[in-house]
């Protein structure tokens, strides 16, 4: 890592507040918090809503639109219960009854929240885990830092409570661990006071906002910087820092140039390849990435790039460039779920391996949890990275009303055949003598095209008075009825 510059950007106004993370220059990780802000980390008091045994599971509501998912294992069961060979969901909860559990995953799609009753509370070096007497340490940290880690907080940690020490932790003194200690045993005091006062569904722990969330979790020694465009954000980052990490507080600067921070930085071509789904590689080649329901499929071409030594060296070079574009985008874009990567077909297991190490290597750089499966002989891998968030794109982006998400919409030839068998269907079982249908700007024009004589067919056809009008408030499919009436009516209506 200390081979690579990270710089952190923080850029904050009224409408949404905006963090970035580069490595050498280029945007790995880019996140957008607005007033809708994700729920992960917040605590309620739920209450049960259904116990579904043939699922093994729970709705639970947290006063969210849509009933928070609580699955048996993610339980911390009542004294006894976890005795029991196969866990039941009915032995453990009862409709109506309060529970206090956090939120794992954000609501996505139709589904709503997933939560746990396993609460963890993140400091600047620790969680807390009230709830359990694990202690872990961070496996990024070398074995040495490890052991002084270990015997410091064992020593501490109160009887029955678990903990975990972050990554962040390296270096940190004794007197800065057990301060944070200190700070989450009282964390939790306030938790629970607040549980016994609160009436369900009620929030009673909300996590930090992005900004204060990413430089606690995030930011470390291995940046160069972190620059910060509103004093009042700024402020509040250096405060924290100056209590938790002080020496890290040199790095935070204040970004005082006209030139907008992200602008100066010229993130906003790298921030939209994230909505695109070709993202070109440096050779000429390029990757596709689709995305279904169930997982996400990314393809990797050669493109323009015919290479000048072999075919194979060819392929191994596109490969490569894809393996760490394709964990950059995984990140960039926050992709979740299960992830399929098709890489051009290899038949070399030496050149194989050489691609699966160089996405080792650049999934060293992601924080969040993946799980890699080795190349097949077809070029296929097969990953899972821990799905939290909607991820960018679901951030900035809405489902097209025209394709509604498909990608695709029917075709000129289809609109017209469309509009004119539901304006004949109407004509034939009318009884009126004269129409004017409304169609869509687009399908007005489609319809109304040189060589396209569909009125006047209709006309002969039926033996009625047919107009149509461009109706913007008509959908790309519809055929609206404006006026039906007597012969001479729409010639009347249209003077």
């Amino acid at each position: 890592m200390s081979d690579i510059l990270r710089e952190m950007l923080i850029s904050h106004d009224p409408s949404e507040t905006r963090v970035a993370v580069l490595e050498d220059g280029k945007l790995v990780e880019y996140y957008i918090e607005r007033a809708k802000r994700s729920v992960v980390g917040n605590v309620y008091l739920a209450r049960v809503k259904d116990v579904l045994p043939g699922m093994q599971a729970a709705f639970v509501d947290i006063g969210l639109e849509k009933n928070a998912f609580l699955y048996v294992d993610e339980i911390v069961a009542p004294e006894g219960v976890e005795d029991m060979p196969r866990r039941d969901i009915q032995a453990i909860l009862k409709p109506g009854q309060q529970i206090m559990v956090q939120v794992l995953k954000d609501p996505m799609g139709t589904k709503g929240a997933r939560v746990t009753t396993d609460i963890t509370l993140p400091g600047r070096f620790l969680v807390l885990m009230p709830f359990s007497d694990f202690v872990g340490i961070s496996r990024k940290l070398p074995d040495e830092e490890r052991e002084r880690l270990h015997d410091i907080i064992t020593s501490h940690a109160p009887k029955g409570t678990g903990m975990i020490v972050r990554t962040a932790a390296s270096g940190a003194t004794e007197k800065d661990l057990l301060a944070d200690l200190e700070f989450l045993e009282r964390l939790w005091k306030r938790v629970q006071h607040q549980a016994l006062e609160a009436l369900p569904p009620e929030i009673i722990y909300t996590e930090m906002d992005l900004a204060l969330r990413f430089v606690r979790d995030v930011f470390s020694e291995d940046f160069k910087r972190l620059l910060i465009d509103d004093k009042t954000v700024h402020d509040k980052v250096l405060s924290f820092l100056k209590k938790t990490s002080p020496a890290l507080a040199r790095s935070v600067s204040l970004y005082r140039e006209r030139v907008p921070l992200f602008d100066y930085f010229a993130l906003a071509p790298q921030a939209a390849s994230a909505l695109e789904r070709v993202v070109r590689l440096p050779s000429g080649g390029y990757i596709a990435i689709d995305t279904t329901e169930a997982l996400t499929a990314i393809d990797v071409n050669t493109g323009k790039f015919t290479g000048r030594k072999s075919l194979e060296d060819t392929i191994l070079r596109t490969n490569l460039e894809a393996a760490d574009e394709v964990v950059r985008q995984l990140r960039l874009r926050d992709i979740g779920g299960i992830i399929v990567i098709d890489f051009i077909d290899m038949e070399d297991q030496f050149h194989r391996a050489e691609v699966s190490a160089r996405i080792s290597k650049a999934l060293e750089r992601d924080r969040t949890k993946t799980r890699v499966m080795e190349i097949s002989r077809l070029g296929l891998v097969e990953m899972t990275r821990k799905n939290v968030t909607d991820g960018l794109v679901e951030v900035l982006t809405d489902i097209c009303p025209t394709c509604h998400g498909e990608g695709r919409v029917l075709s000129e030839a289809t609109r017209r055949i469309m509009a004119e068998r539901r304006m004949r269907e109407v004509l034939h079982s009318g009884k009126s003598a004269a129409y004017l249908f409304g169609l869509h700007p687009e399908t007005y024009a489609i319809v109304n095209a040189p060589g396209q004589n569909v009125v006047a067919s209709l006309r002969a056809e039926t033996k009625k008075q047919v107009a149509i009008v461009a109706d913007p408030d008509c959908g790309p499919g519809e055929v609206r009825i404006l006026i039906e009436g007597r012969a001479g009516t729409i010639e009347r209506a249209l003077r």
